[in-house]
């Protein structure tokens, strides 16, 4: 592979639940914030955000599905590169999950967020893109048996081929002219990379 690639995981043997609709969430027994400063680097030129994301109404398939590239609080377009990876590893049309603005805010804020697939990008300036690995049925991830096999290769096999064409430059994960159009249209949208205003 051509440049670095940084693989940053946590491992919790004794993880909690929380009551969460439609189905339970896995907690975790350290905070959103402490888990981004130990999993997001500051070297990361761009994020692979990959999660097991079964318990909601918004994904219908077995198998994985990408984000919207997000950066900075923004929700970007769909990169076509990943999409194009995505087809080479899946044999199928790409499939892109919706997100909400809140899903790109950090957790804490008493907003629904469809999981926590997208914290890292309250933490950095790179762009980061979800890989969520799901379900036709709704079905909670931390449940027992819920795991497949070849969803999870398969998630860890576009890890790897993006990681193969992003090194060298063939891969985007947005639009840098656009982005800075945005910029300059919208302003600064990293205020959702924050808690918010104080109430």
């Amino acid at each position: 592979l051509e440049g670095d690639v940084i693989v940053a995981t946590h491992i919790c043997p004794d993880a909690p639940t929380l009551p969460h609709e439609p189905v339970p969430f896995m907690d975790s027994p350290i905070d959103m914030a402490t888990m981004n400063r130990m999993e997001v680097d500051e070297r990361m030129d761009a994020i692979i955000s990959i999660d097991t994301t079964k318990g909601n109404r918004i994904i219908n398939v077995n198998g994985i599905a990408i984000s919207p590239t997000t950066k900075m609080g923004y929700i970007l377009s769909v990169s076509n590169d990943l999409m194009d990876v995505m087809t080479r590893v899946t044999g199928k049309m790409p499939l892109v999950f919706a997100l909400s603005q809140q899903d790109i805010t950090p957790y804490g804020n008493d907003l629904y967020h469809l999981n926590s697939i997208l914290q890292p990008t309250t933490s950095t300036d790179a762009p980061v893109v979800g890989v969520a690995i799901a379900t036709e049925q709704m079905v909670a991830g931390c449940a027992t048996g819920a795991t497949h096999g070849t969803d999870v290769e398969e998630a860890a096999r576009f890890a790897v081929e993006v990681a193969k064409v992003f090194g060298p430059g063939a891969c985007k994960f947005y639009d840098e002219e656009q982005f800075a159009r945005l910029q300059k249209l919208y302003g600064d949208m990293s205020h959702f990379q924050t808690p918010g205003k104080s109430e």
